[in-house]
């Protein structure tokens, strides 16, 4: 009976079959009520939090429902669902042009070609260079159909009406290893994401299609796919981000729409392709970390800058990513019309993904705990006001690593951005779109607003431990730094993959260590440069005394 209702759910969710009631046309309805569960969640301007809780169970399932929904969710953040993409590669052919240890002379010097021009010849050498985690071996993290442990995560196929097609997904910016564990929705300090697209929108167009079925005997209909491709490229406006890790997708969004026309349905058009508009991002930085998942929960207004201000944030993930590959957007709104369940799953799965907790993650660096209390009361003094409040398991009279927990979080009613000061180009280059945006049919069918803010939405601090380095850009190495005045944080740093807690973070500091490991140096994309506009480390001088700052840390490594 259990395996009964399990595969009920994900035909549901995969859109195979009829919604439970015919009241709910188009979407989750597992309690079978007739009303779309997401129904239940408030996505508009005047949506609050009630204090002392947050909206992890965003559609108000039911806990076995909720599991079950969570990981199908999460199988498709390891394959991008929408099979109408713009931007999709065979993925059969795709993989024997990239196979690795091929036989074939041929495809061995197109290998190299790749190496040169795109970094990467096989498959296995692109899943290093996008920077992907491994799926873990222990069932703890949901596979896609196709894939197993230790595959690489954010690499998937799609089925499509042309076959497989290859796909860049979800977990390649937002999940990661760190320190031997795979963390679900923490940024991926080592992606590569963004400058794939850029990369391709300039490589695969001038790849002759006679040439790549030759090299790889692709099928008629993979033709079809490939050469399908090489006509929406042209319409990926992209930029190289300005540091390994970070996002340009801001830039991406505004760069495509200046190729497309000023319309409802920001329309292909070829012209605009070959002569792009101008846009602010032909020369402008706003770089920005890829987001966390876990603090979703307890906003009403989405992405650092909170500028969405209503709206379904994985609705508009769909609606951005796809504007950034070349997607027509009449295609893409029948696809939303038919595949809603698809939608509701990764929002269910994005809102309900936890934080790790520092004691799961780094066994050997214990906290201590009479520190930590003291940097509670420096906290409540200088952070709350902005952070939240977050009630402790000692407070409730809990032991042992339950004391370190935390019982609730109080945080903003309605998300606000603040301005502290540090660097205004993220949020200020929204001004650049946001009314193309905000006049888009699909934007306003699904009530999605974007309205430009001046500063930046103070997170949430659950895991902020693991999320160095720090501010929305990450131009801050450590809480140290961060604690420290602006004047005094290093002008630039590097940034390495964590692999190795001993070497590869300072556990005092709780970020990057002062002294990189010589392997990091051998890639310059690990250098942030503060220094240049859009990456800069002023603002959030929250400056206290190095005792007080020290036990603050010590409270920081148990949010």
């Amino acid at each position: 009976m259990v395996l009964l209702r399990s595969t009920l759910l994900t035909t549901l969710l995969l859109g195979c079959a009829p919604d439970p009631e015919p009241g709910c046309i188009n979407g989750l309805d597992l309690n079978a009520d007739g009303v779309c569960d997401r129904e239940s969640a408030d996505w508009t301007a005047a949506a609050t939090v009630p204090e002392g809780s947050d909206r992890h169970n965003i559609y108000d399932l039911s806990e076995e429902d909720l599991a079950e929904t969570t990981a199908i969710g999460l199988r498709q953040a390891g394959a991008w669902p929408v099979n109408i993409s713009g931007v999709m590669l065979p993925a059969e052919s795709f993989a024997t042009l990239f196979e690795v240890d091929t036989q074939d002379p041929e495809r061995e010097s197109f290998q190299t070609l790749a190496r040169n021009a795109l970094g990467f010849g096989t498959l296995d050498e692109m899943a290093r260079w996008l920077g992907l985690a491994a799926y873990p071996d222990d069932g703890s993290v949901p596979i896609p159909e196709g894939v197993g442990a230790g595959d690489p995560m954010g690499m998937g196929t799609i089925d499509t009406e042309w076959g497989p097609a290859f796909s860049v997904s979800c977990h390649a910016c937002h999940t990661t290893e760190l320190f031997g564990h795979v963390v679900v929705g923490l940024t991926n300090r080592r992606t590569r994401a963004n400058e794939f697209f850029h990369l391709a929108s300039q490589f695969f167009p001038i790849f002759p299609a006679s040439m790549y079925q030759e090299l790889t005997g692709a099928t008629e209909a993979e033709l079809v796919l490939f050469q399908r491709a090489q006509t929406n490229l042209p319409a990926v406006g992209g930029r190289v981000p300005m540091a390994r890790g970070l996002d340009t997708s801001l830039g991406q969004v505004g760069l495509s729409l200046a190729r497309r026309e000023d319309d409802a349905w920001a329309t292909r058009n070829p012209a605009w392709e070959a002569d792009p508009r101008e846009s602010l991002f032909d020369d402008y930085v706003a770089d920005s970390k890829p987001a966390v998942w876990w603090t979703l929960r307890y906003k009403t207004r989405w992405l650092s800058d909170g500028s969405v201000v209503s709206g379904n944030p994985i609705f508009t993930n769909f609606l951005w990513n796809e504007l950034g590959r070349g997607t027509d957007l009449h295609d893409l709104e029948g696809w939303l019309g038919e595949n809603g369940a698809a939608v509701d799953a990764l929002t269910v799965a994005v809102f309900n993904t936890p934080a790790p907790h520092w004691w799961e993650i780094l066994p050997d660096y214990p906290i201590d705990v009479e520190a930590a209390k003291r940097g509670e009361v420096v906290f409540e003094a200088n952070c709350s006001g902005c952070h939240g409040h977050y009630t402790k398991g000692w407070s409730e009279g809990l032991t042992d690593e339950a004391a370190l927990g935390t019982v609730a979080v109080s945080y903003a009613a309605t998300t606000q951005a603040v301005g502290v000061g540090t660097d205004p180009q993220r949020a200020a280059g929204m001004a650049d779109f946001a009314d193309a945006l905000n006049d888009l049919v699909i934007s306003q069918s699904a009530g999605t607003v974007v309205t430009v803010q001046e500063g930046y939405v103070p997170p949430p601090l659950d895991a902020i431990w693991a999320r160095f380095p720090y501010l929305h850009n990450g131009s801050v190495p450590s809480l140290c730094a961060l604690l420290s005045p602006a004047a005094e944080r290093p002008a630039s740093f590097v940034v390495g993959p964590p692999n190795d807690a001993t070497t590869d973070f300072d556990a005092a500091c709780v970020g990057l260590p002062e002294t990189p490991p010589a392997a990091w140096l051998d890639d310059p994309d690990n250098v942030v440069d503060t220094t240049i506009p859009g990456l800069g480390n002023q603002g959030h001088e929250v400056i206290v005394d190095e005792a007080d700052r020290a036990d603050l840390i010590e409270l920081l490594k148990t949010l």
